[in-house]
């Protein structure tokens, strides 16, 4: 059976989890997950440190093989255990989801994170807010393009569903979150139509509803 370490209030971690739901993979039955990081430790053991030597999750055995990096994780599950078809396999739906798995990471995530960090897992005494609200302008003026590409089709890399929607769709869901919890702290958030329908697609065609935060978890 495939392990997989990591908390389920991981952004990393639940770019995983619905992948592997995705793919019809349940916790328990095709996989054990392990919690690790934060407040549960593990990541930092002798142990784990052998499997990834990052200790950060989220981290995944499958036999003789270990991963880490999210990303690459998704990856291989599809490569592995899409056996019914669930995400494109044609050139250009492929490398489509791609770009936009790499622009997440590259582009869309470094200055949210900021915000994200700096709000979240920093104490208040420490939080540099004139930082935080940059970020989150700067992810405003990102998500424009988003919004862009989305007024042309149905998902991030194309017309069909693909890994790519998943990793952009946490991110844009902790946007909102962020937002809606420190309105004050974030400035204004962009409104952006065709993000805003994409989100309602995803909620009603893939189990995305599962795996997104239903709040932010606040250091007090």
């Amino acid at each position: 059976m495939m392990r997989l370490w990591g908390r389920k209030s991981s952004i990393n971690v639940q770019k995983v989890l619905w992948c592997l739901a995705e793919l019809g993979l349940k916790e328990g039955k095709d996989f054990e997950r392990i919690d690790a990081g934060l407040q549960f430790g593990i990541n930092n053991t002798p142990e784990f440190l052998k499997l990834n030597p990052n200790g950060l999750v989220p981290t995944l055995q499958d036999g003789e093989i270990v991963l880490w990096e999210s990303n690459t994780i998704m990856r291989y599950l599809v490569s592995q255990y899409d056996k019914n078809g669930r995400f494109p396999k044609d050139v250009a739906a492929q490398y489509s989801s791609e770009k936009m798995m790499d622009w997440q990471l590259a582009t869309f995530w470094p200055p949210l994170r900021t915000a994200f960090l700096g709000l979240t897992r920093t104490a208040e005494k420490d939080r540099d807010y004139g930082a935080i609200q940059k970020g989150y302008q700067a992810t405003n003026q990102t998500l424009g393009l988003l919004d862009q590409i989305l007024s042309t089709q149905d998902y991030c890399s194309g017309n069909q569903f693909n890994i790519g929607d998943i990793v952009v769709a946490l991110g844009v869901h902790r946007w909102i979150l962020l937002n809606d919890t420190f309105p004050e702290k974030t400035g204004p958030r962009s409104e952006l139509k065709n993000v805003e329908r994409w989100l309602k697609q995803m909620r009603s065609e893939t189990q995305f509803g599962e795996f997104a935060d239903k709040e932010l978890n606040i250091v007090k």
